[in-house]
């Protein structure tokens, strides 16, 4: 009994710590010349998604869209992702093995109205078009 009551409570704190950093994340930018979004989507059973697309509007059809997918697992404020062989195909290239990215949140002790958005920042990754990533949350899960 008293295991299962330690296993229920290490297992409750785990699922909260996810649930804080889980949502969708996204960074948009727009000019005359090239549009690009970026989303990360961190979902509570532990996998995410990631989509970046670019449009170059000076070239006729010239849109490129970016996937990859995984799972991710979150310590303190550090989220590492990690995808398998069997993530990876024709559609989902991206290979977020060993990245690493830091939470960032309005800390409990502060009191004040003030709003600050979450956001999570790439610190670490091999991910081309996630290094120095920095993506704000636009919904929660």
């Amino acid at each position: 009994m008293k295991y299962l009551l330690t296993f229920i409570v290490v297992l409750s704190s785990l699922s909260m710590n996810a649930q804080n950093a889980a949502g969708v994340y996204q960074i948009k930018s727009d000019s005359e010349e090239h549009s690009s979004i970026r989303t990360l989507t961190l979902n509570n059973d532990g996998t995410f998604e990631f989509h970046g697309y670019d449009k170059n509007h000076d070239v006729i059809g010239n849109k490129t869209n970016y996937y990859g997918k995984g799972t991710w697992t979150k310590e303190k404020k550090v989220i590492t992702f990690s995808t398998e062989a069997s993530d990876l195909d024709s559609k989902y290239t991206l290979d977020f093995n060993n990245s690493k990215a830091r939470f960032n949140s309005k800390s409990p002790r502060d009191k004040t109205d003030r709003v600050i958005a979450n956001f999570i920042v790439f610190y670490k990754t091999d991910v081309f078009i996630a290094q120095r990533l920095k993506l704000f949350q636009s919904s929660t899960l």
